[in-house]
């Protein structure tokens, strides 16, 4: 009989980790593991969209051994370690009851199959792409003798290198003359020590995100035939189109801008929204960002959106949206991002199954937004 694999905080970060890698999140942005140690055994874990009191509450009533929130709970370096506020209570109470925290925030909402997406389909917005797309490119430039070709560029895809836009496997071969001499102690899998040897070799070239470098590298030497192997990785000044802040798509039919926010507020569970622009004007193509996204009001106009959607709206965003003739609704920051709970709950779930990690997700239930309409 098979020994079941013990799973640890380490595969849960390695799982978080490489779905929204932590090279995506904004620079000012603290995600990550938190709070815990990595080695620690894990059977349970607890989802929610703030790290809080009752969510450390929630956690410990459910026998979990982590907490994986959308907010960090940390986000600058702390003065002092006294547990005279909420965060350093949680910090204080989670390591006596041995519950770790991990934080995935904006590596979540610029992430593909994150927040933003999940917000998208919440609203009907079809073939929604990122709105202020952008991610670090590298080209890999490998030479390989003719033969091992495809067992070194299947090594690279495995890896996520390859990727363009909806194609993935993508490369470009050529082929020349590779030279080199063996120096003493070597064993060459071509020629012989201290001989010039002249091999016929391709030159593979593939694209990946700057956060698959080390993985790609890593496998690439594994499956490469050479004890020595010749590679190159050179920064693109083009950028991934398939990650960033917010989402721009379009609504199966034009809209009034009214019922489409009615529309919204049903979608979110929102107690109310405000709105930005004549309720009568048609919507068809809409922006959104779960969270605080008017810094992305510009990009929206810049690409013709004719409302964008989401939370933390002040009052000169909303006139500038005015002036430029861009509706807004403002869905506040909660009802735009609880979402997250239940979409990272179900990635999860399926992922780690694949991994083969005995795992059990909770969904942090109760939460609510701070604000109350009267």
């Amino acid at each position: 009989m098979k020994k079941e694999r013990i799973a640890r905080i380490q595969d849960l970060v390695g799982l978080v980790h490489s779905l929204y890698p932590p090279a995506l999140a904004e620079e000012w942005d603290n995600v990550g593991l938190q709070v815990g140690e990595a080695a620690a055994e894990l059977k349970s874990v607890l989802i929610c969209l703030d790290p809080s009191e009752k969510a450390l509450d929630a956690a410990v009533a459910a026998g979990a051994q982590a907490i994986v929130a959308h907010h960090p709970l940390l986000f600058r370096p702390l003065r002092s370690l006294v547990p005279a506020d909420e965060t350093s209570r949680i910090l204080f109470r989670a390591v006596r009851e041995g519950v770790a925290i991990l934080c995935v925030h904006t590596n979540l909402d610029r992430g593909r199959n994150g927040l933003n997406d999940w917000l998208a389909a919440r609203l009907g917005v079809a073939a929604a792409r990122p709105l202020a797309a952008g991610g670090e490119l590298l080209k890999l430039v490998v030479f390989v003798p003719a033969g091992y070709e495809s067992q070194v560029a299947d090594a690279l895809f495995a890896s996520g290198a390859g990727e363009v836009g909806s194609y993935d496997r993508c490369s470009f071969r050529s082929s020349g003359t590779g030279t080199f001499r063996p120096g003493p102690g070597t064993t060459p899998f071509i020629g012989r020590a201290g001989e010039t040897e002249a091999v016929r070799e391709l030159r593979l070239e593939t694209v990946l995100p700057r956060e698959a470098a080390h993985r790609a590298v890593e496998r690439m030497l594994k499956a490469h035939p050479y004890e020595e192997v010749a590679y190159d990785l050179i920064p693109l000044a083009n950028r991934r189109s398939d990650v960033g802040l917010g989402r721009i798509g379009r609504l199966e039919q034009a809209l009034p801008l009214g019922e489409f926010a009615l529309q919204v507020k049903t979608a979110l569970g929102a107690n109310s929204l405000r709105l930005v622009g004549d309720a009568g004007r048609r919507v068809a193509k809409v922006a959104l960002c779960g969270g605080s996204g008017s810094s992305l009001l510009a990009e929206a106009v810049r690409q013709g959106a004719d409302v964008l959607v989401t939370g933390d709206v002040k009052y000169h965003e909303a006139k500038n949206a005015e002036s430029q003739g861009i509706a807004l609704i403002d869905g506040g920051h909660f009802a735009t991002e609880q979402l997250m709970v239940a979409g990272l709950s179900a990635v999860l779930r399926r992922e780690a199954e694949k991994k083969g990690h005995n795992v059990v997700f909770h969904e942090m239930k109760g939460e609510s937004d701070p604000f109350r309409t009267i």
